[in-house]
């Protein structure tokens, strides 16, 4: 069952890469530039290449408002993919005495001008999706999404704030909610190592 799925999507990518030059020719050119404009990776994803490379990071976390923060130091390493259109981040370190591993996966849409991002880690199954813009003023991306609270029993908002300080260093701020309380649940210092 796996073989003839890996061959069916094997398939369906030969079709679309023999049939999609042949149909750009036959295209309308106001539908041409169209698509090309929505897939010529622009400002934002060239934003997104300064972060390439590999970083420190140094996690602060907080369970609960009143509790003590969680220290944990890791390593980024992070790099553009799709011919410059997605930044993908791998992440990895120790918490609590266990081995970490996070993936994340940034993206700007050209057609609807917001950025998304796409986080998955060890310490959970689920997948957070948020969307984001961007603020020239303060130099920052404001993601807003959900992720689903184990302790909860359900999906919770979250803010994280990407704080973009210089080409050597940024930090990500996140704040989770409880109940309507907005809190700070994390921060992220990162400091480029190459």
């Amino acid at each position: 069952m796996i073989r003839f799925r890996i061959s069916a999507v094997i398939l369906l990518i030969l079709c679309a890469a023999m049939i999609l030059p042949v149909y750009a020719q036959d295209m309308d050119p106001e539908m041409q530039k169209a698509w090309e404009e929505y897939m010529t990776p622009g400002w934002a994803h060239k934003m997104m290449a300064s972060h390439t490379g590999e970083w420190k990071t140094v996690s602060t976390m907080w369970m609960d408002p009143a509790a003590p923060p969680i220290i944990m130091e890791g390593v980024a390493k992070s790099e553009m993919i799709l011919g410059g259109r997605y930044l993908k981040s791998t992440h990895s370190g120790v918490m609590m005495g266990m081995p970490f591993e996070g993936m994340s996966l940034e993206g700007y849409d050209n057609a609807k001008k917001e950025f998304t991002s796409i986080w998955i880690d060890n310490l959970g199954t689920g997948t957070s999706v948020s969307t984001g813009t961007y603020d020239k003023k303060t130099n920052t991306i404001t993601y807003i999404g959900n992720v689903y609270d184990p302790m909860q029993g359900k999906d919770v908002k979250i803010r994280e704030i990407i704080k973009l300080v210089d080409k050597d260093k940024y930090t990500i701020e996140m704040y989770n909610y409880m109940g309507d309380q907005e809190f700070k649940s994390m921060e992220i210092k990162f400091e480029r190592i190459m």
